[in-house]
């Protein structure tokens, strides 16, 4: 007889503070405070803060990290993330360790990409950020989302 293990979900807040994302410099903000400034202009990152519907924090999930120019985006594993923190909306961002604010062909492709799938599942992608450690660039902001 195969035993077939059940899949367990849960959700717990821990009496985490309700932080509500109001623009993209309160993001930028939350984003750059769970950065390693060690490391933002050593290797490319990518996190998704996921949010709920009135846009509280219900955490960040740290996607990947990858070399100086670059980095893998699983969108699956993105979205996963997503889905499993019952989160209505979502906000991505990566590093450019160049210093270089100005988005990449790349990155406007997975960009809507992201945009996309998460539509499919009810998800609102709310804005891409490229971060350093001296300022950022929103999509939203800059009407490429």
């Amino acid at each position: 007889m195969n035993i077939i293990k059940e899949i367990k979900l849960s959700y717990s807040k821990n009496g985490i503070e309700n932080i509500k994302i109001t623009d993209s410099n309160s993001a930028y903000q939350i984003f750059l405070d769970n950065w390693d400034m060690d490391t933002i202009e050593l290797q490319e990152e990518f996190k998704v803060l996921l949010l709920n519907r009135a846009n509280i924090i219900l955490g960040i999930y740290n996607l990947s990290k990858g070399g100086v120019s670059g980095t893998m985006v699983d969108s699956k594993l993105l979205l996963a993330s997503a889905i499993k923190a019952n989160a209505s909306s979502i906000i991505i961002a990566h590093n450019h360790p160049s210093g270089n604010l100005k988005p990449s062909e790349c990155d406007k492709r997975l960009t809507k990409k992201i945009k996309e799938g998460a539509k499919l599942l009810d998800i609102t992608l709310l804005d891409h950020l490229i971060v350093t450690k001296d300022g950022f660039y929103s999509f939203i902001d800059d009407d490429e989302l």
